[in-house]
């Protein structure tokens, strides 16, 4: 995670966690980017996004979400707390809340991403792997994942993440547009949460705040 070039959802992370987990975190990014300058291996990886492209699949009707879960925990059985949590929640939203109309439902392909660039802080947010999808003739829907346990959104949160969805894809309907809390089949849209038009400059100090205190922790190392 390179403070300043980061995804979306990772952002919204940062955002909530309190200020000792943050500092963690932070140094724990550090470390990671030390030890890529000097060719070694950092360790970890991203156990969410071999998820999130089995969800999609299941969206698309290529694969099985359930079968598709085992078969990651049986390769590498670190998946086995992260993915049940991930998988049940994902089903939950998929099979019950998202079916509330009774209308035709198609698959997008397309791939919807954007690197949203914020010139105050020198700074890049990356959108990417939305689920598309349209409901009848005219419904089309945008899915941003935020895929993380803890911390849970807080409205406010939510509300800055809308604002940043709508502003890095400005040639798609705001309206359309949802982040969805996969770990609690929970998803937000504007018209749950309108935009204040205070967003950017929340958004700006909220970034500021993490970006200053990286650099601060980055001279221990």
């Amino acid at each position: 995670m390179s403070i300043k070039k980061i995804h979306l959802n990772k952002l919204l992370r940062v955002f909530g966690l309190p200020d000792n987990k943050l500092t963690t975190l932070l140094r724990e990014d550090i470390r990671r980017e030390n030890a890529k300058k000097l060719g070694k291996k950092s360790g970890g990886g991203d156990f969410h996004a071999p998820f999130w492209c089995d969800a999609k699949k299941h969206a698309a009707g290529i694969s099985d979400l359930r079968q598709d879960t085992e078969s990651r925990i049986n390769a590498n059985d670190r998946r086995k707390k992260l993915y049940p949590p991930l998988r049940d929640g994902f089903l939950n939203w998929w099979d019950n809340k998202r079916r509330w109309r009774n209308e035709p439902f198609n698959f997008q392909s397309i791939s919807v991403k954007a690197h949203y660039r914020i010139e105050e802080l020198d700074a890049i947010v990356k959108v990417e792997n939305l689920l598309s999808f349209s409901i009848g003739e005219h419904d089309n829907r945008l899915i941003y994942p935020y895929l993380y346990e803890n911390p849970m959104l807080t409205d406010h949160n939510y509300r800055l993440g809308l604002w940043l969805l709508s502003s890095a894809l400005p040639k798609y309907n705001s309206q359309d547009m949802r982040i969805l809390d996969v770990n609690r089949s929970k998803s937000i849209a504007v018209s749950d949460l309108p935009i204040m038009g205070n967003e950017k400059t929340e958004f700006i100090n909220h970034f500021s705040r993490v970006i200053n205190k990286w650099e601060l922790l980055k001279l221990e190392y």
